[in-house]
């Protein structure tokens, strides 16, 4: 029988509907090959990009070839940082100017590689990358919100097949994110816990949904999954800012990543897949509301989601804000377990 199943982050119902019962096989479809002559974030096409804003290289000057990761400007940035905000009503309406950041992390100078293929010390250096990023970004006060993701597939909406993440800065909190901030002050302020910690702690009591207990993460199908596959990847020491780690703790998250990447690859054949960096907001003083997110040090937990792009949204999802997965968590974290790689 299908059940209905609560999301305590995201506050919203899932629908899993196990009597569908679909396995691996059943969502693989093999995306067309999509090589590109002259790739612009290849060695030796830097002079096809902007110029860059933060490189890790061994040696040689600014938008040289000799670089590991490449952070540059995007070339149709979605926001600028050029002008003032400017928020204004306009009827019954808000409106403000379309002000903040918008940069692509080139992960590696190597083309047929995706990121499961890097080395655990090569997506420690790209996780060093996001970091620099998000403590530079946050300099400016005008940012409020720093959404640091990647986009792997077409159906992921990857328009380059290169292997690169994206970072978009916003000037206001996504309404997502503020649903998933309010929900974890509410719990602190009711029970003077964590979440994310009582779910870390109920799945590794459980174990059904665990795809890997590592000493510093855990990577797990989360109870109320919206697609099939979905992850969750959580640290175990409570923290609520990414950009605080240090390089050991960065080190370990690389290896957590690189495992989770090639279950995910073993099992589905590479497949379009999303992911999602929540850390915590700018925490800079807000005019006329200096308490605001005054608690987030205790009550929020930065996190790594992750959604495979296998199964489309139809009417009924888009309608009821329902999601309908075929596939149970339980079922999907003993795929993902038994995966024949070998640990990075």
């Amino acid at each position: 029988m299908s059940e209905l199943r609560w999301d305590p982050l995201k506050r919203h119902w899932v629908i899993i509907a196990a009597d569908r019962g679909r396995r691996p096989n059943d969502f693989l479809a093999a995306e067309p090959p999509t090589p590109m002559m002259n790739c612009p974030f290849c060695y030796g096409n830097e002079d096809k990009t902007h110029r860059e804003i933060f490189a890790i290289r061994p040696s040689g000057p600014p938008d040289s070839p000799n670089w590991i990761v490449r952070v540059i400007p995007n070339k149709y940035p979605v926001l600028r940082v050029e002008g003032e905000l400017k928020s204004r009503g306009h009827g019954l309406y808000d409106v403000m100017n379309g002000i903040g950041a918008h940069e692509i992390i080139i992960e590696t100078p190597e083309h047929a590689k995706g990121m499961a293929d890097l080395s655990p010390e090569q997506i420690a250096l790209v996780l060093k990358a996001y970091r620099s990023r998000i403590l530079d970004l946050r300099q400016d006060v005008r940012l409020r919100y720093l959404v640091m993701f990647k986009n792997h597939g077409l159906r992921a909406g990857a328009s380059l097949s290169h292997s690169h993440s994206q970072l978009i800065a916003v000037p206001l909190v996504p309404p997502v994110a503020v649903t998933e901030l309010k929900a974890c002050r509410e719990f602190f302020d009711q029970k003077g816990r964590c979440v994310f910690c009582d779910i870390i702690d109920f799945e590794l009591q459980s174990g059904d949904r665990i795809v890997r207990d590592l000493p510093g993460y855990l990577i797990f199908a989360p109870f109320a999954s919206s697609l099939p596959f979905e992850l969750r990847l959580f640290p175990k020491r409570h923290s609520h800012d990414f950009a605080l780690l240090g390089d050991d703790e960065l080190g370990e998250l690389a290896f957590a990543m690189k495992d989770m990447l090639l279950r995910l690859k073993e099992v589905l054949k590479d497949p379009p897949y999303n992911f999602i960096l929540h850390t915590s907001p700018s925490l800079m003083p807000r005019p006329g509301r200096p308490d605001f997110w005054s608690s987030i040090e205790y009550d929020f937990h930065w996190h790594i989601e992750l959604v495979p792009r296998i199964t489309p949204t139809a009417g009924f999802e888009w309608g009821t804000g329902f999601h309908i997965n075929p596939t149970p968590p339980e079922e999907a974290a003993a795929f993902l377990r038994g995966a024949p790689v070998q640990s990075p």
